[in-house]
Order: C-alpha cells, then structure tokens, then sequence
C-alpha cells in the first residue's frame, strides 16, 4: 500500500512539472529519467557502504556482520531494480528526445553493461549465499559503478541539466522527485529484507 501511494505521488508530481520552452512535455520524462538514475546510484552506493561496514564488522567478529549483510543485498537488488526499469525509460528519451537510439553513448553503453553484470552477479551472490561474498561484491561492484560513470565522457547526453538549467521551479520538482524515489526505494528495501528473512 505505501509503495503504491509513493508511485502515485512521483505520477502526480511529475505530471504537475511545469512545461520548459525548448523540450516541452519532455521535461517530465528527462526529469523522472534523472531523478530514477540518480535513485539507483545511490543505493548501489547503500549497499556497497553497507557491504564494506559487514566486512569490518565481521573482520573484528562483530554479530552485526550478519544483519548487515542482509542489508548488503536487500540494497543491492532495490538498487537493480531501479537500474533495471532506469535503462527501460532512457529507451523512451532518447526517442523522444534524439529521435531514435544512440547506444554508442557512454551513459548508456556503461550503465547497460553494468546492469548485464549486475544482475548476474546478484543471482549467482543468491545461489551461493555467503554473506562475506555478497558484502564484498556489492562493495566491488558500486564503486566499480560510480569511478565509471564519473569518469566517462558524453556524446549527446548533456552533463548536467538539471543543476545548469538555472530554473528554480524545475530544480525543485527534481528534488522533490528524486527525494520520492529515495522513500519508494527505502520502502522496496524493506520488501526485499521481509522476503530474505522469510526464505
């Protein structure tokens, strides 16, 4: 029930986006496409951190070492997932948007291939199932991620829209978008940590 009223606000506050000039109704779909990246980024970034805190807690014997673990992977796949539908809608952007698909573009190419790897590294990580294992591949994983794409180069996809637009009402709305993502990604989380507990 709350990840449908989160899904509906995220609707709502994107379809109350106001128009932008040059892009039109585009600015909505460029601004959920941003914001659901943005979202899976982090939480990879949640689990790698999560991963890399079990590691030290089960290196010193800690007894969290188990319980972060779980939290580990329960973020590792809400971050999948988000990735997963990310690289769906940026299929409809660059349509929208280029007119046709560009899959040279390297925020494509980068994020589409770790997402191949991502999701057959979280399956093999479930057959196996040793906490260890999963801290330190979700570690290896997420910042294997973020040194990617921070260092990769664009072709069409412009750096930063958002942030160098200047346009107060559309960074707000972006805000507050990404802000709705981070709460339905936290509520998937604990769906994710409900099922793990129950299997």
């Amino acid at each position: 029930m709350w990840i449908a009223a989160t899904l509906a606000a995220i609707v709502l506050a994107a379809v109350f986006t106001p128009l932008e000039q040059t892009l039109g109704a585009n600015l909505r779909l460029i601004l959920v496409h941003g914001a659901w990246a943005w979202a899976g980024l982090t939480f990879f970034a949640l689990a790698a951190l999560a991963g890399l805190a079990g590691l030290a807690a089960f290196i010193v014997g800690r007894k969290e070492a188990a319980g972060l673990g779980r939290g580990s992977r329960a973020l590792g796949w809400t971050a999948l997932t988000f990735w997963l539908t990310y690289l769906s809608v940026s299929l409809w952007v660059m349509q929208a948007n280029w007119g046709g698909f560009f899959f040279d573009e390297p925020r494509w190419r980068i994020p589409f291939t770790f997402a191949v790897v991502g999701v057959l590294l979280q399956i093999g990580l479930a057959m196996v199932e040793r906490p260890v294992l999963t801290m330190g591949a979700n570690l290896l994983f997420g910042g294997a991620l973020w040194f990617s794409l921070l260092g990769s180069q664009t072709i069409l996809h412009p750096e930063s829209p958002v942030a160098q637009s200047g346009a107060r009402s559309i960074q707000a709305i972006y805000g507050l978008l990404l802000g709705l993502m981070l709460l339905l990604g936290l509520q998937i989380t604990l769906v994710f940590l409900k099922l793990d507990r129950r299997f």
